[in-house]
């Protein structure tokens, strides 16, 4: 039996994975010195209470998981005789990577008949999301585990997020977005427009001045690389910010009338290094 498996920087909720039957790896952050699991420590997150901390000052940390918390969560499925797909997200982003590698390798050694496949997004966020989706309809359509590789080896570059944030205080704490200027400031009204190359990396590519700016910038972008976005799903990110998701939304519909499009709310240790009132589009694309 294969099991899927992908992690909440995909910012999958137990209801999505549940949905494909996809098992969770909570990716944690530290808020106020506390330690906190998604979906372990608590069962819904409460994205208002969250990112208002945020506002009031707090900067949250997220940190690696170790190679024995690997362990428990891929065990289990070896031992009951199943193989692995993980759906998970950049490499590049984290080191976190090198401990599931030192894991997996100690797994195969126990259990060499078993196999233990990965797909690396090069993403994170809803640009994840969205390939995780589309894993778990190949899955549930009984696409082996190699036909699913093999699919996501180029067709991961065919899904393309755009966003931007409004308080870079934590893009620039996190240090996770090369070539953001750090001339640039909330008290300015600018943002900075954010995508996710093919190397999986964070990379700032421009600035707009005021919200209207930018989410026409976001709309600009899935229309020149849009690829058959009306047959795709379309997911809009925000941290906190359903009224900057609206407009963004609004502005797609009088571009392109009627789309699949779904809300999602940036989890939290996603949320830790971009903060509140970030907002991104993902869309099927010629390229990123």
């Amino acid at each position: 039996m294969l099991v899927l498996f992908t992690d909440t920087d995909t910012d999958i909720t137990p209801k999505m994975a549940e949905k494909y039957g996809y098992k969770l790896i909570s990716m944690p952050y530290t808020i106020d010195g506390k330690l906190v699991y998604p979906y372990v420590d608590f069962d819904e997150f409460d994205a208002k209470t969250f990112y208002d901390r945020l506002r009031g000052g707090v900067i949250p940390t997220t940190s690696a998981i170790s190679k024995e918390e690997y362990l428990k969560y891929f065990t289990p499925e070896f031992e009951a005789g199943n193989d692995i797909l993980y759906v998970h997200f950049s490499r590049a982003m984290s080191g976190t990577f090198e401990s599931m590698d030192q894991a997996v390798a100690e797994l195969r050694e126990k259990y060499p008949e078993r196999k233990f496949y990965e797909i690396d997004t090069k993403a994170i966020s809803i640009c994840s999301l969205n390939i995780a989706f589309e894993v778990g309809d190949m899955y549930l359509a009984g696409k082996t585990a190699e036909e699913i590789v093999e699919w996501a080896k180029n067709e991961i570059y065919h899904f393309a997020v755009y966003f931007f944030a409004d308080d870079l205080r934590f893009f620039k704490h996190s240090g996770r977005v090369s070539g953001l200027a750090g001339t640039m400031g909330t008290l300015l009204g600018i943002r900075p427009i954010i995508y996710m190359n093919r190397d999986g990396k964070m990379v700032s590519i421009g600035k707009e001045k005021g919200r209207v700016k930018a989410i026409n910038r976001l709309v600009d972008y899935v229309e020149q690389l849009g690829d058959n976005i009306k047959d795709h799903r379309i997911l809009i990110a925000h941290a906190d910010s359903q009224d900057i998701a609206n407009e963004v939304l609004a502005a797609l519909k009088e571009r392109f009338g009627e789309l699949d499009a779904e809300f999602v709310e940036v989890d939290p240790t996603i949320g830790s290094h971009c903060g509140p009132n970030t907002v991104g589009i993902c869309f099927h694309s010629t390229d990123r």
